[in-house]
């Protein structure tokens, strides 16, 4: 199964689970309250599948032929890959738990677990990484914007961020006052921000 590749499309809720009977319980559970729901029997058939940055959250087993449940988190985490993951096993071994949680799982459920516990975990891992991927969506369309400017812009910037005035700017680039106006005009056009403030904290977000 393919997932879907928009980064910013509805969260995708990933079930990973080798039993089928689980697989089929959560996804109706998450269809229920309308969550999106997408099925693997594997770990290797959702890395098959998973696109680097689509939004969602896994809910995991642990104890999985092949590739295990903690495999998976330790390979997501050491890519970089940010989505919350929810684990969940029959087996209610501490030690597991322990690495579980270490290696980034936001919750421990055994089997069977309580519907809405479940529930109310997904919803709360999908609300809290909703803030973390807002902020990392912003990160990068900063970056893309300030990629934007040309190396004179830049010099600009980097004055008005002192605070210096448009005749001292002028001044150190040798340039006339209206055309660090129009610089000043262009980086804001391109940066898409409409004060000096907004600029400087979109400066800040990406330092």
């Amino acid at each position: 199964m393919q997932i879907e590749n928009p980064k910013k499309s509805v969260p995708t809720v990933f079930i990973v689970d080798d039993d089928p009977a689980v697989r089929d319980a959560i996804r109706w559970l998450m269809e229920q309250v309308k969550l999106k729901a997408q099925v693997f029997s594997s770990a290797d058939e959702f890395l098959a599948s998973y696109v680097p940055g689509t939004r969602g959250c896994i809910i995991l087993d642990i104890r999985m032929p092949g590739m295990s449940g903690l495999e998976l988190q330790e390979r997501l985490k050491a890519s970089g890959t940010v989505i919350p993951i929810i684990v969940i096993t029959g087996h209610g071994d501490v030690s597991i738990a322990v690495r579980a949680m270490k290696a980034g799982a936001v919750e421990f459920l055994q089997k069977p677990f309580n519907d809405q516990l479940l529930l109310d975990t997904v919803q709360s891992a999908l609300s809290t990484y909703g803030t973390i991927w807002e902020q990392e969506a912003r990160r990068q369309e900063c970056s893309k914007n300030l990629a934007s400017l040309t190396a004179r812009e830049r010099e600009v910037l980097n004055l008005m961020r002192t605070g210096k005035p448009n005749k001292v700017i002028a001044s150190i680039l040798k340039i006339s006052v209206r055309t660090v106006e129009g610089h000043r005009a262009t980086i804001m056009s391109k940066t898409g921000t409409r004060s000096l403030g907004e600029l400087f904290e979109m400066l800040h977000t990406n330092s």
